[in-house]
């Protein structure tokens, strides 16, 4: 009977090993380090091989750190330039209020009578007016009067010149009363959500969203859209507020879209995500997070199971900017407009700590480690102790019932 178990349990084994060889079926959580390194359509720092998924690996060094390793996103300067973060001049339109007063140099003139007795002054001030939809206003001896896309001083010098032949020196002043078209749209998460007349000093983002109570979350989970003309460019709100060139001046039927988006990472493989309360999503709950200070948060590289030389980071990155970086994006199809990257980095070279320290996730980043050659063979080994144990279990029973059989045959 030993001698059975003995072959059984080495035919086992050998059957083991075959398929361990051949499609290995432990499990995994994920993608081996050399599937990683050979699949890659372009790598960086390392020959190319025949491309099978269409992603770029990048090893992180220092060059990978100056170009990658800090966290960006849009510019709200970079996108609408210096020259249109300037105040915007107030440009009348359909609906705004205005009121027209006309001076004269004496008495005796067109608005102002020789008998007009004890007056503070040689003028008359008509009625506020509404400019209507046509974007024009009727003005006494000067006629219909176009308001509408054109500034008050230019209004004023219109109307003066048109009662120049009849009024002596006239001189025209107009005062906004209330306005309809130098509006921009504050909408999402603020307190108070409003479109708000534009200063005409001007009015900077911040100004505005101040305006309507400020974010309803905190600065670091909040990001700020400006669209403008159709165009439009995200930034976080910290950032608006550490970068003085971001807080650009609005400009009149500018919306400015407020929401918040907590940061957050995943995190798999051979890492200790217990200290996460076993959870594989991870929130940054800060501005910035480098990526030792990611791996920190799930309880580091699992001593056992990681190995510290195949920690890979995912992300998708924006095209010109590997294209700056001089990268071979031919395989990539011109239309896609970000391209998958995986980052490599050793934790078994001393600097690759300092290079964690300095290289920023990104929102939705994919942190993986993968697991050791040493853990692998552990498991097998665990495997096939597991399996002689069941071997032993179910001859011992066969054994058993044998004996309550002759037992009871001999009763």
């Amino acid at each position: 009977m030993v001698g059975r178990n003995f072959c059984l349990l080495n035919a086992l084994i050998l059957a083991l090993s075959s398929l361990l060889s051949s499609c290995s079926p432990l499990s995994k959580e994920g993608p081996s380090a050399s599937d990683i390194k050979q699949n890659a359509s372009y790598k960086v720092g390392s020959e190319t091989s025949p491309s099978v998924y269409e992603y770029v690996l990048v090893d992180l060094d220092s060059k990978a750190i100056k170009v990658f390793g800090k966290s960006q996103y849009g510019s709200l300067y970079g996108t609408f330039g210096s020259r249109r973060s300037t105040p915007s001049n107030i440009i009348l339109g359909v609906g705004d209020t205005v009121q027209v007063t006309i001076f004269e140099s004496q008495a005796g003139g067109l608005f102002v009578p020789d008998d007009a007795g004890a007056r503070p002054g040689n003028f008359v001030t008509l009625p506020p007016q509404q400019i209507d939809a046509n974007g024009t206003l009727n003005i006494p001896y000067a006629g219909s009067t176009k308001f509408a896309g054109r500034t008050i001083a230019d209004v004023q010098q219109d109307i003066a010149k048109r009662l120049a032949n009849r009024a002596i020196e006239p001189q025209v002043l107009i005062t906004m009363q209330s306005q309809r078209s130098s509006q921009v749209s504050v909408v999402g998460d603020v307190r108070s959500p409003a479109r708000i007349d534009i200063n005409p000093a001007g009015d900077r983002i911040v100004d505005v969203i101040a305006r309507t109570g400020g974010p309803s979350f905190p600065g670091y989970e909040t990001y700020v859209t400006l669209e403008r003309r159709q165009r439009k460019s995200t930034v976080n709100f910290e950032d608006i507020i550490a970068d003085a060139r971001e807080n650009i001046y609005v400009h009149p039927n500018d919306t400015v879209y407020v929401y918040r988006e907590p940061a957050r990472f995943l995190a798999f493989g051979a890492v200790n995500s217990v200290f996460v309360e076993k959870s594989n999503l991870v929130e940054f709950n800060q501005r910035y997070l480098t990526l030792a200070e990611g791996l920190g948060r799930v309880g580091g590289i699992n001593d056992s199971r990681g190995d510290a030389k195949k920690v890979f980071l995912y992300r998708f990155v924006d095209r010109r900017k590997l294209l700056e970086a001089n990268f071979d994006l031919r395989k990539f199809p011109i239309e896609r407009e970000t391209i998958p990257v995986i980052f490599q980095i050793d934790f078994s070279d001393p600097a690759g700590y300092f290079a964690a320290q300095n290289f920023y996730l990104s929102n939705r980043d994919i942190l993986y480690v993968d697991n050791s050659g040493t853990y692998d063979a552990s498991k097998f080994l665990s495997f096939v102790t597991q399996s002689s144990q069941t071997i032993t279990s179910v001859n011992n029973s066969v054994v058993s019932t044998k004996a309550a059989k002759d037992a009871v045959k001999n009763w």
